[in-house]
């Protein structure tokens, strides 16, 4: 992922929302139980960690037993001690005290509420990179002090790979063309890391780094879902144990088979989270809703790169905070201009305006002898069903015209849809070059060019082209 271009915006629920779910997680539930569990008899050692003798007492006030339930416990009392829900009193006699943070559970606000759980989450995140140090004893030096070289891990490393999962798979998320809220395969979101987006068929190699990384992800999963980041769906047991008898995990045969090797899904905190760690990043991560409170002018800029979907969902909650007849006319005006972006900007305006009602009217009549938005105005008009909507002059025909296919050219590049539009204004105008390299707009001939990409006919590709040239001759370019 680049951190130079926005990401997709994601749709997040209320902050009053997440902060339940985050009360409501494994992990952090257990932090805050263990927090208001602790006492003056309770002890930690010089790491900050329950002694072992009270572990016990501990799982029981979880309601933890089993196997697991040290482990659970050590876990849920770690992050008490990072998130600041306990304390360390004196160091020396391992005495703990209630945190300042955790009234903020109880009588804070949801916002302060997520501050405390993105904290939990960083504490799971450093413990995920963490790998499994079955070798620790072998890399114990002649002073008795652990030589990480020796366990062949690099935290560097570990870290930015699991960033990097994580940053795919939000990515996947919040696309419009992406699974959205469906579960995504663990070997998809593996391959991702490792196979090169240029290769065709990947090799033994590649496919061996991919079975490595899924193993790596699903012990990673594992503990990322007790923090409420993702559901997931470990891989199956019969699979591991082929994996723990050194044979490799073959690649899924079909779509029917692909649940067994691991299924993830960022959940809505899990979005908010992840958000919130790509932004610390440097990533520009808009959220739906976050241009609500801004002009018109910030809105049709600020959705101008948005996938369709999701612009629409912006505007519509822009709009719900305006009356229809003054935010027409606020959209109007942020509409006009002669710089590269304002195409762009008046096909939102004109897609913001197919959202709104009659009461609009007044807004759009005004501008029918603006040369810039007397054209969008007249079919904003005759969608409406309104009467004596003027017939507009060629010379607005053939600038409205330009105007949308430079727009189209800045939304979606040379895509289909666009194609088709190019193929069919030729087919319908007959002298649609001879006329449009006149036309006195700033893309006239970048939109003329275009059109000679685009046209698969060669001989009207030809004439696209010459009279791309004579445009710019005209303009002095």
């Amino acid at each position: 992922m680049s951190d130079s271009s926005p990401l997709p915006p994601v749709r997040l629920h209320p902050e009053a929302e997440l902060a339940r779910d985050a009360l409501s997680t494994p992990l952090l539930s257990r932090a805050a139980r263990l927090a208001r569990w602790a006492g003056p008899e309770t002890r930690v050692d010089a790491g900050g960690g329950l002694v072992d003798e009270q572990l016990p007492a501990a799982a029981e006030a979880l309601g933890l037993s089993g196997d697991d339930a040290a482990a659970a416990t050590s876990e849920a009392w770690r992050v008490a001690v990072d998130t600041g829900l306990v304390q360390i009193a004196d160091e020396d006699e391992g005495t703990v005290t209630a945190g300042e943070d955790l009234g903020l559970l109880t009588s804070g606000s949801p916002h302060d509420v997520l501050g405390v759980w993105q904290e939990a989450l960083e504490t799971v995140l450093a413990d995920a990179s963490v790998p499994d140090l079955d070798g620790l004893e072998d890399a114990v030096d002649e002073n008795g002090e652990i030589d990480v070289s020796r366990l062949e891990w690099d935290p560097e490393g570990e870290a930015e790979f699991l960033d990097g999962v994580l940053g795919n798979l939000y990515l996947l998320t919040v696309s419009e063309d992406g699974p959205g809220e469906a579960p995504v395969p663990l070997p998809a979101l593996a391959a991702s890391m490792i196979v090169p987006s240029d290769m065709g068929e990947p090799t033994n190699d590649v496919l061996e780094q991919v079975s490595d990384a899924m193993m790596r992800l699903d012990d990673q999963f594992r503990l990322l879902e007790p923090v409420g980041l993702v559901e997931y769906q470990p891989v199956d047991e019969a699979l591991m144990a082929d994996a723990d008898a050194g044979e490799e995990p073959a690649a899924p045969l079909d779509d029917t088979d692909v649940s067994r090797y691991g299924m993830v899904r960022l959940t809505p905190l899990g979005r908010y989270g992840l958000r919130s760690r790509l932004m610390e990043a440097g990533f520009a991560a808009p959220a739906v809703g976050d241009l609500a409170d801004k002009g018109a002018d910030a809105l049709l800029d600020g959705t101008a790169a948005f996938p369709q979907a999701a612009a629409q969902a912006e505007t519509e909650q822009w709009l719900a905070r305006r009356e229809s007849l003054t935010a027409a006319r606020e959209l109007l005006a942020a509409a006009r201009g002669a710089d590269a972006g304002a195409p762009l900007r008046r096909l939102r305006c004109q897609q913001a305006l197919s959202l709104v009602g009659r009461e609009a009217e007044p807004a759009l009549r005004e501008v029918l002898d603006d040369a810039e938005l007397g054209g969008l105005a007249r079919v904003w008009l005759t969608e409406q069903g309104a009467a004596d909507v003027p017939a507009p002059s060629e010379a607005m025909i053939f600038w409205l015209t330009i105007d949308t296919i430079a727009a189209q050219l800045a939304a979606e590049g040379n895509s289909e849809e666009l194609r088709a539009l190019v193929q069919g204004l030729a087919a319908q105008h007959g002298g649609f070059f001879a006329a449009a390299w006149r036309v006195d707009h700033p893309a006239t001939a970048d939109v003329l060019e275009a059109m000679g990409r685009l046209h698969p006919d060669k001989r009207i590709a030809k004439e696209a082209r010459k009279a791309a040239f004579k445009a710019r001759s005209q303009h002095g370019g």
